[in-house]
C-alpha cells in the first residue's frame, strides 16, 4: 500500500476521487507563517504551531492541535506502507513544507519503505501554471509514473536547508544559497525568495507587503482584483488567498497604518468576505511606497520568518533589494 502526501486539500481532493491508490494525507500545516524554531521538541513544536495557526486563523486551539497530532500519526505509519509519495510544487511555499517533510524522513530508518516525490514547476497545458491543485483527475494521475525515488543526496541537502530556515538567525541559510543546491532545483530560488520576505532596507516592507501595497494604486484596490494580480506577479511564493490577505491586514492595523480597508469583516476564515473587501492607500502608505518613510521604525515588528523573530523598533536582518542580499541591520 502506498501513503499520498500531498500539499494541499485540493490535490487530496482530487486524487481520492481519480483513483490513485493508498492513503492520502493532506499534510496540515502552513511552516511558511510563524514560528518554526529549530531544537524543540515534537511536543512543543505542535503546541507552539497550533497557537500560531489558531491565533491567525481564527480556529481554536483544539481544533488546529488536533490536526497536527493527526499528521504526526500519519508520518509515524509511513513503516506500514511499501511506498510514500510526496506530492509537492516548485514555489516557496511547497519547497518549505518539502525541506521539512524531508529532513524528517531523513532521521528515521525507512526500512523497506520506498521514499519517491512528484515536483514539478510545469504542466503541458496549463499556462500560467501555479500548482497541483490545477490539475485535473487525469493530469495528476498522469505524474505518477513518472516520479522519482528520492536520493542521499536530496535527504542531506534537506536537512541542512531546514535547519537553515529553522535557525535563529540567518547566516547559515546565506552560506547554503552560496553552495551547490542542484539535489533538489527548485529549492535555492525558492530561499531566495524567502530572503526577499525580510524588511527591506528601503521602506521596511518585505516583498509580498510591498507588492500588495503597490497593487492598490495601479488600479486593484478590490481584493478579488488584487489577489490574482499578486498571484501573476508572485507565483514563486504560492501564497493562497489567506495568506496575501493576512500580509495585507499587518498594514491596515498598524499603529499608522498603510491602507485603509473597505467593505469587509476584520480577517476571518470566510473568502466571500475577503473578495468583498477593498483598500485605500494612506499618507503614510504613499510615504513608505517612496520610500520616504521605514514601516518598522514607525510601528515596529512582530514577526517570524522561519526560525528568526523579528521583534521591536528595528528588524535584526534587512534585505538590500539593490545589492540582492540579506544584510544584519543591528
Amino acid at each position: 500500500m502506498t501513503l499520498h502526501i500531498v500539499n494541499g486539500d485540493s490535490t487530496a481532493g482530487t486524487l481520492k476521487v481519480g483513483g490513485i491508490k493508498g492513503a492520502i494525507f493532506s499534510f496540515a500545516d502552513a511552516l511558511i507563517s510563524g514560528p518554526a524554531p529549530a531544537n524543540i521538541d515534537k511536543r512543543r513544536w505542535r503546541e507552539t504551531r497550533a497557537t500560531h495557526l489558531s491565533n491567525l486563523y481564527g480556529t481554536s486551539f483544539a481544533e488546529c492541535h488536533r490536526k497536527l497530532l493527526q499528521q504526526e500519526v500519519a508520518l509515524e505509519s509511513f513503516c506500514q506502507h511499501e511506498e510514500v509519495v510526496l506530492w509537492f510544487e516548485h514555489d516557496l511555499f511547497c519547497q518549505v513544507q518539502l525541506i521539512y517533510l524531508l529532513q524528517w524522513f531523513a532521521a528515521r530508518e525507512l526500512g523497506d519503505t520506498k521514499l519517491s516525490m512528484v515536483c514539478v514547476n510545469k504542466f503541458p497545458g496549463i499556462q500560467p501554471f501555479h500548482g497541483l491543485g490545477q490539475l485535473n483527475q487525469e493530469q495528476l494521475q498522469s505524474l505518477f509514473p513518472s516520479r522519482t525515488e528520492i536520493t542521499g543526496p536530496q535527504l542531506e541537502l534537506a536537512t541542512k536547508a531546514w535547519a537553515a530556515y529553522s535557525a535563529s538567525d540567518a547566516r547559515s541559510l546565506i552560506s547554503l544559497l552560496r553552495s551547490d543546491m542542484s539535489a533538489l532545483p527548485f529549492l535555492k530560488d525558492a530561499l531566495r525568495k524567502h530572503l526577499e520576505r525580510f524588511p527591506s532596507t528601503r521602506n521596511g516592507l518585505g516583498r509580498v507587503e510591498n507588492t500588495a501595497l503597490a497593487l492598490v494604486p495601479a488600479g486593484h484596490s478590490r481584493f478579488r482584483s488584487l489577489f490574482p494580480a499578486f498571484a501573476r506577479r508572485e507565483s514563486a511564493y504560492g501564497f493562497g488567498d489567506a495568506q496575501v490577505y493576512l500580509a495585507i491586514e499587518t498594514m491596515t492595523t498598524a499603529r499608522k497604518p498603510l491602507l485603509i480597508q473597505h467593505n469587509a469583516r476584520k480577517w476571518a476564515k470566510d473568502s466571500a468576505q475577503m473578495l468583498l473587501a477593498s483598500f485605500e492607500l494612506t499618507d503614510d502608505g504613499k510615504s513608505v511606497l517612496a520610500g520616504e518613510e521605514d514601516f518598522v521604525v514607525t510601528n515596529g515588528i512582530d514577526t517570524w520568518l522561519g526560525g528568526i523573530h523579528l521583534n521591536g523598533r528595528e528588524a535584526a536582518w534587512r534585505w538590500d533589494e539593490d545589492a540582492q542580499q540579506l544584510l544584519v541591520s543591528l
